[in-house]
């Protein structure tokens, strides 16, 4: 379902859900051939069940702090196809205190050497996080920045893909969910010239020392994957993603029924977990980036199923905005949610 619960067992990785990457969208601005619109949505603001009976446990809703501010939040662009990061965005954030957190946008240029505070050009400092419909932007070098709760656009029904693949009577499950965005107006030039790759990931220093703790671009990666090769995955980078073809090629063979050979040439088309993007070009996935509207997991069930499930029966949603930060307001007050996590020692 996207990149949302990419830790074990449906939930977060390390448990915290300001840690899970949710969704990336990349797309020109409209109205705007010289720039870009890049959305890195993490934290759900619910757990999920895929139970439907009538006794099934609720889900709960998540913390009320969008960000960790013992985390990085990234989005890494690949210009020369090396499955290298060239070019990163690095957003940080403060401490929750007193109703507010403030967020800082950092610009990383050259190959990525890892995870080092205080790198690249500050783009936009001390920005206020959103934490109800309000709308606080920040601008820097060219660049537009909003950070806070916003509408999850992405739609699906895990329940029924856990039922089967039986979308007869669909419902989405996130039609009323939120998610915490990271949503960035950037000019084309950081891309260089012709088609990059593109991915997010989360890191956390919660340990005392840095770990990657999720990552990807595409639909549904981390479905593949058992949950020792999961964590390996999640915490390796898109030039290593060769080495997990063999186990994507194993799970299409039990999902969709695959033969071993069909198996790894669809495992291939899968990896590298990156998002490709000509910013020339208007944008439709999965071949040039992905709009807020378009609709990955047909696709993407297609795929798993060898063509045998091609629908969920479910549309966008209807409450995008036109203008930047493009997301609808969150569906839940911050006032309704769960106390922060930090008021809680």
């Amino acid at each position: 379902m996207s990149h949302h619960y990419s830790g074990p067992d449906l939930g977060f990785p390390q448990g915290d859900p300001r840690l899970d990457f949710c969704d990336l969208y990349t797309f020109p601005k409209p109205g705007d051939a010289r720039k870009s619109i890049l959305v890195m949505n993490v934290h759900p603001s619910s757990t999920v069940s895929v139970d439907r009976s009538p006794d099934a446990a609720p889900t709960e809703l998540t913390t009320s702090v969008p960000f960790a501010a013992d985390a990085i939040y990234e989005i890494k662009i690949d210009t020369d196809n090396d499955g290298i990061a060239d070019v990163t965005y690095r957003a940080t954030f403060t401490p929750f205190v007193s109703g507010g957190q403030w967020a800082t946008l950092r610009l990383i240029k050259g190959k990525d050497a890892g995870i080092a505070q205080g790198d690249g050009e500050v783009l936009v400092e001390n920005l206020s996080v959103s934490l109800d419909a309000e709308l606080t932007i920040g601008e820097g070098a060219g660049h537009r920045v909003f950070v806070g709760w916003r509408s999850d656009p992405f739609f699906f029904d895990p329940p029924s893909a856990f039922n089967g693949f039986d979308f007869s009577d669909s419902k989405d499950f996130f039609g009323d969910k939120d998610v915490c965005s990271i949503i960035l107006e950037v000019p084309n030039s950081i891309f260089g010239a012709g088609k990059v790759a593109i991915w997010a990931r989360t890191a956390s220093k919660s340990s005392g020392t840095w770990v990657q703790t999720d990552r990807g671009a595409l639909a549904a990666q981390s479905v593949f994957l058992t949950n020792d090769q999961r964590e390996a995955y999640l915490k390796s980078d898109p030039v290593n993603d060769p080495a997990f073809i063999p186990v994507f090629a194993h799970s299409l063979e039990h999902l969709g029924g695959f033969a071993s050979d069909a198996a790894r040439d669809v495992a291939k088309g899968l990896l590298p977990d990156v998002i490709h993007y000509d910013a020339t070009q208007p944008a439709t996935y999965p071949t040039n980036g992905r709009t807020l509207t378009d609709d990955i997991m047909g696709p993407f069930l297609a795929i798993i199923t060898d063509g045998k499930v091609t629908t969920h029966n479910l549309t966008h949603h209807d409450d995008l905005l036109v203008d930047f930060p493009y997301l609808g307001a969150p569906h839940v007050a911050f006032s309704a949610r769960p106390a922060p996590v930090e008021a809680k020692a």
